[in-house]
């Protein structure tokens, strides 16, 4: 970078003959700091008019109040004021804070300045990014992530010249990533040469600001979801935050300080042949490990016809369940695409569910199975089901008659229930059974339903199969004696 000379009028005129020089296609030679030669090649590269562009207006003053209301800097404007705009107001200057692209979201400073800056539209919801206005404090800080000052005719846009401005990024202490820009911009013949410094100083202050809240809500996500970690009942696991900083783990050490989370699903891959499911909590996620090298793909096994105690079969092992995880079950086996937890409240509850509710008893379920079998977003099984009452189904489709007759003949699906949307599947597979059989009149199929409790009492079909009975067949004698 080439040392400014004493004389500010000096460098100002070769400012703007290197200006002169990179327009018309030369090297600047030197003449200039490198950030600034840079920062006008990428801008004429863009196509930047150096006589006559104007910033880009992205945004309506509507929609700015609607973007400042959700911003990540919004927390550290009053710091900011505090720090800036009263020696911006002292030296006829104003502050400005922008977003990571560019767009200038707050600005306060002396009135005059303000008025002025309304001139250039150097307002709120114009984009100051290089590629839309060229070089400036603003868009150079953004496309070097470092602090920068730019003099008068260091502008590439000649509009500009009778400003200087001095800005600093401002980045996000979870993620690293540049969140936006403090800025001082004023007239060129009040700007202070101490105004860099403050500005850059500002900005750690931002960041640190930023820090210690992000430190607060981490303490408050671990207080509040350490139970779920310890529930894992010593295996590994870990609490996430929202964007995958580990914030516990056990045991300490097995992981790295930040899990990679996955774009869709709720798989992440943690090594050659270790898999974790990620559980989402308030603000973040429980990290559960799948056993090292087991099987990816679970075989899930529902036998609910008939059943009063409900038991699934998770690769073989049998897992007991309570009634409401087999409804659980019986809604997501029923709906492969998946169901989120409003939908699945109404489904358990009626119209007064409760989607809380659902979400903590999935997560109950999902502990108690294991092996990753229930995706979220929505909650769907990831395994190959093996369910009776779908079997019925399958059956009746395919004009296996018999075969879902025998099946049915197990009972009714889960006969305690008294879920609405598990009630209404098993009242209309009882009722889709019982048509299929009586139209076809096949004598064997009849007798296995003339046999469930229901059946006893269905006069109608034991008519039916009376008459489709030999005499000389026991079952007709049995059925008469009935």
């Amino acid at each position: 970078m080439t040392a400014r000379p004493t004389d500010p009028r000096a460098y100002m005129r070769q400012i703007a003959r290197a200006r002169e020089d990179a327009l018309a296609g030369d090297r600047a030679r030197g003449a200039t700091r490198a950030v600034v030669t840079e920062s006008w090649e990428r801008s004429l590269a863009a196509s930047v008019d150096p006589e006559s562009s104007r910033p880009w207006h992205a945004y309506e003053r509507r929609e700015v109040d609607d973007l400042r209301d959700g911003h990540p800097l919004a927390p550290v404007i009053p710091l900011l004021r505090d720090t800036l705009v009263a020696i911006a107001d002292q030296a006829n200057h104003m502050m400005i804070v922008t977003d990571a692209q560019g767009h200038i979201l707050w600005r306060e400073g002396a009135r005059d300045v303000l008025r002025r800056a309304d001139l250039v539209e150097l307002v709120e919801g114009t984009r100051w990014s290089e590629e839309s206005i060229g070089t400036n404090a603003m868009g150079t800080a953004l496309a070097a992530d470092s602090p920068v000052q730019i003099h008068s005719s260091e502008h590439l846009v000649r509009t500009y010249h009778q400003w200087t401005c001095a800005a600093s990024p401002i980045h996000d202490p979870d993620s690293g990533a540049t969140i936006g820009v403090v800025d001082v911009t004023g007239p060129l013949e009040t700007f202070h040469p101490t105004t860099m410094s403050l500005v850059t100083a500002a900005a750690r202050l931002a960041e640190n600001h930023l820090t210690s809240r992000m430190a607060l809500r981490d303490e408050v996500l671990r207080a509040r979801n350490l139970p779920h970690l310890a529930g894992l009942g010593g295996a590994p696991g870990a609490l996430l935050s929202s964007r995958g900083r580990v914030l516990a783990a056990q045991p300490l050490g097995w992981i790295s300080e930040r899990i990679v989370l996955p774009d869709e699903g709720d798989r992440v891959l943690l090594g050659e042949d270790t898999e974790g499911v990620l559980e989402p909590l308030a603000e973040g996620y429980l990290l559960r490990i799948l056993r090292p090298g087991g099987r990816k793909w679970a075989s899930l096994s529902l036998p609910f016809l008939g059943a009063r105690r409900p038991v699934a079969r998770l690769d073989g092992r049998a897992v007991r369940l309570s009634l409401r995880h087999a409804e659980l079950l019986t809604l997501l086996a029923l709906h492969p695409e998946g169901l989120n937890a409003d939908q699945l409240a109404t489904g358990l509850y009626g119209d007064a569910g409760n989607p809380v509710t659902v979400r903590a008893e999935m997560h109950r379920l999902r502990c108690h199975l294991d092996e990753g079998v229930i995706r979220t977003q929505p909650y769907r099984l990831h395994a190959s089901v093996d369910a009776d009452f779908l079997e019925v189904r399958d059956a009746l489709r395919s004009g296996r008659i018999r075969d879902a007759a025998d099946d049915a003949a197990r009972g009714p699906l889960l006969p305690t229930s008294e879920a609405p949307a598990v009630r209404a599947e098993r009242e209309q597979l009882e009722a889709n059974v019982r048509a299929a059989v009586v139209r076809c009149g096949d004598p064997d199929a009849m007798w296995a339903l003339a046999r469930t409790d229901e059946g006893r009492h269905d006069t109608e079909l034991v008519a039916r199969l009376l008459r489709a009975l030999p005499t000389s067949d026991p079952r007709h004698a049995e059925l008469s004696a009935r």
